[in-house]
């Protein structure tokens, strides 16, 4: 039990309460961002009203606007509290891009108006205290193109999570959970170059790139029956010709590749390039293997923060899901993964009064509906009073620090003697 009880007890009380004072405020944040979607890294105006909303309706923070990218931000306080010595820095994350077409059907406006409002709670503990044990430093990051790119990714090899100890951030869904998996991935592009001829007088001159992607698509289709039950293959031809008379000379396939692992990604990367390869081959067109800049990791699992995560959740009356299949059905991808493998933290999900599937036209109302908002606001209340016990109990943060250490090594060794690969015959 953490020796400061009482004045804990006290601080989660204030964040609470401030987070209340602000529910106006951060209501119109969210309608703002979500009734002017954005896609990845265009994300302009959500980026200029999330700026606006710590350096103008809010003080003592410190903004630096197009902050390693054009669209992300960071605002700052502190170091403050009261303490001596070290200081700690606590973070917290933002996402505000849209889906193309659907607009916020991730509720991505949601997980802006979380990261602000946990750290406005956050922020009005720590300042009022002079009892803390260390000094504190509060960040706010705003991470563009998540559905679309990585903008985590590019942060992180940008130095911007760089000095921080802890980060927190919550995402909707159809559930309240303190964690669910999520598998590696990247995106790969294949183009195949062939020759144009007349499809009916000499076809014989011809290179048929169509030919390749068909033969792309059926090998990796038939691959599917080799690969492990958790590993994912799936995608499409973008282009595949102009007109039926004509051969093609150019095809474009698009593919995801996914494992539940950042090791077995090299595993499967190797077999669909042969999938790729072999269909060039056989038809004689030329091959380009294009992978995106950026490859997702998956979460690293920190224990200590989901425990001290449900707890608080349920001091606010969530009701956490006990169901095995959401909570053990890894299926999609965040640059949160490669962020935890970074700093350690915790991607908790938060239930917003729909059961409406994410990625769909129903989920983008339920994202812009005022019944959302006292979810919404609830799960910042978590994430404050979360990051609250990792600082007012120096042996939790520690713990933390190390399950994350420990985690991370375990992922790197995996990594380095590479995965156990079931293909091969016993």
């Amino acid at each position: 039990m953490c020796e400061r009880a009482g004045l804990l007890a006290e601080l989660k009380h204030g964040a609470g309460c401030r987070i209340d004072e602000a529910a106006e405020k951060l209501h119109r944040l969210s309608q703002d961002i979500w009734s002017c979607p954005e896609l990845a890294y265009d994300e302009r105006k959500a980026h200029d009203r999330l700026v606006a909303f710590f350096s103008q309706e809010e003080e003592g923070w410190k903004v630096d606007s197009h902050f390693k990218l054009d669209t992300a931000f960071r605002a700052t306080w502190g170091p403050g509290g009261g303490g001596e010595g070290d200081v700690v820095s606590v973070a917290f994350l933002c996402e505000y891009d849209a889906l193309p077409g659907i607009g916020h059907a991730c509720g991505h406006n949601l997980i802006a108006e979380v990261g602000a409002a946990a750290a406005l709670g956050f922020k009005a503990a720590v300042e009022k205290s002079s009892k803390l044990p260390v000094r504190v430093q509060v960040t706010v990051l705003g991470t563009p193109a998540e559905e679309d790119g990585g903008g985590k990714i590019d942060l992180i090899r940008e130095g911007a999570f760089d000095g921080l100890d802890v980060v927190f951030m919550a995402h909707p869904l159809q559930d309240d959970a303190p964690f669910l998996p999520h598998v590696a991935e990247h995106d790969v592009t294949v183009k195949y170059h062939g020759k144009a001829s007349h499809a009916s007088a000499y076809p014989w001159e011809g290179v048929n790139a169509l030919d390749a992607a068909v033969l792309c698509y059926n090998n990796l289709s038939v691959l599917r029956q080799q690969i492990k039950p958790d590993w994912r293959i799936h995608g499409i031809i973008k282009h595949g010709g102009v007109k039926p008379n004509i051969i093609p000379a150019y095809t474009e396939l698009e593919y995801y590749l996914r494992t539940p692992s950042r090791a077995e990604l090299p595993v499967i990367k190797a077999k669909a390039e042969m999938c790729f390869r072999s269909a060039a081959m056989a038809t004689g067109c030329e091959v380009e293997v294009e992978y995106a800049r950026n490859a997702f990791d998956n979460i690293l699992r920190n224990r200590t923060l989901e425990d001290l995560y449900e707890e608080n959740g349920k001091a606010l009356g969530m009701e956490f899901t006990t169901d095995e299949e959401v909570l053990t059905n890894a299926s999609g991808s965040t640059d949160f993964g490669n962020v935890s493998f970074v700093v350690p933290g915790i991607h908790s999900y938060f239930y917003i009064g729909s059961k409406a599937l994410s990625h769909t036209e129903e989920y983008t109302v339920a994202a812009g509906d005022q019944k959302a908002q006292f979810y919404t606001l609830r799960t910042a209340k978590a994430l404050a009073m979360t990051a609250l016990d990792v600082l007012l109990c120096p042996d939790l943060l520690q713990r933390v620090k190390d399950e994350f250490t420990e985690a991370k090594l375990k992922e790197d060794r995996l990594l380095k003697d590479g995965p156990t690969d079931n293909t091969k015959n016993a």
